[in-house]
């Protein structure tokens, strides 16, 4: 199938999208790239592109709550958006459940925990563990999405709305590393989170019939405690960048992005919304199939991703 035609991309979203400690940068403040997703997927498809991401975003300032960082106000991200986008991607959902800062709290605490000197300290950063989230917290990003979807919609009809997960940063197996200052036991709760996240992507999707780009599951095997991983390592004095995508992964998104478009028909402008047909299913781009009944009785889904750790600012 031959790929579709854009003429105006736009990209909501946080730091998975931004792409902080990329070169060269275009927004200090935002710590935006010029070389992140968005920038390479509107190279490829030829299109203009209104880069909106902030790092350390959330649904709500993406929606309705303006972000400051620095000092420095950033409106709505969708009050960016132009009646004549026609493409819209979407990274967000992590800040919401406070990833981040349970990955770099367990990194720092794992890390001090090794020296004696700081043992002490480690442990107590450490205490109480991982936390473990609630269903109403995964159910509350899952809206959270959603607002996102219909937003972006709103402000240009005309939209192909994308939903792009983030990518692997833990692989199931990976053991206690500079790069990773997890214990198996930690590793396990982030991994847990991880799944979380990935299941409020297919509900968001099961909501509002956005399309989905599963990028966890596409970069599995591209984690931390891989061979290549598309993500950073833990950097204590950089903690900014720490398990944030590399350029490689960034380009990995960017190509999964444009082979998703190029695979996969447009749905109508406005989608479906839950509650239209209950027996609808959603099609992933890996090749599952979500049932929206399923969804809304037992929580399926909630084995998606399991095995997938992403950062989430």
């Amino acid at each position: 199938m031959s790929s579709p035609t854009f003429g105006h991309l736009a990209s909501l979203g946080s730091s998975f999208a931004a792409g902080p400690g990329i070169r060269p940068v275009e927004n200090r403040r935002a710590m935006r790239s010029s070389r992140n997703y968005p920038h390479l997927l509107a190279e490829r498809l030829g299109a203009r592109l209104t880069d909106l991401t902030v790092s350390g975003a959330t649904t709500a300032t993406i929606v309705n709550t303006p972000q400051r960082v620095l000092g420095l106000g950033f409106p709505p991200q969708v009050s960016g958006l132009s009646p004549d986008v026609d493409l819209v991607t979407v990274t967000a959902g992590g800040n919401d459940l406070n990833y981040l800062g349970s990955v770099l709290r367990a990194a720092y605490a794992g890390r001090l925990s090794e020296r004696r000197v700081t043992r002490g300290l480690g442990r107590r950063l450490g205490r109480g563990g991982v936390p473990r989230l609630e269903q109403a917290s995964v159910d509350k990003v899952a809206e959270g999405l959603a607002s996102v979807v219909r937003a972006a919609r709103t402000r240009a009809p005309r939209a192909r709305v994308l939903l792009v997960g983030y990518l692997t940063v833990l692989e199931p197996d990976a053991g206690f590393s500079p790069d990773t200052p997890f214990t198996s036991g930690t590793r396990d709760a982030l991994l847990a989170i991880a799944g979380e996240l990935a299941e409020a992507y297919v509900r968001a999707v099961a909501m509002t019939g956005a399309e989905l780009v599963d990028i966890a599951q596409l970069s599995r095997g591209h984690g931390l405690g891989s061979g290549q991983p598309w993500v950073r390592g833990f950097a204590p004095w950089h903690p900014a960048v720490s398990f944030h995508p590399t350029p490689t992964g960034m380009q990995a998104v960017a190509d999964a992005i444009a082979a998703h478009l190029a695979d996969t028909r447009p749905r109508s402008p406005r989608g479906r919304e839950r509650g239209d047909d209950d027996d609808l299913s959603i099609r992933l781009d890996v090749g599952h199939r979500v049932d929206n009944r399923r969804l809304a009785t037992d929580g399926g889904g909630s084995n998606h991703g399991q095995a997938v750790a992403g950062s989430a600012q």
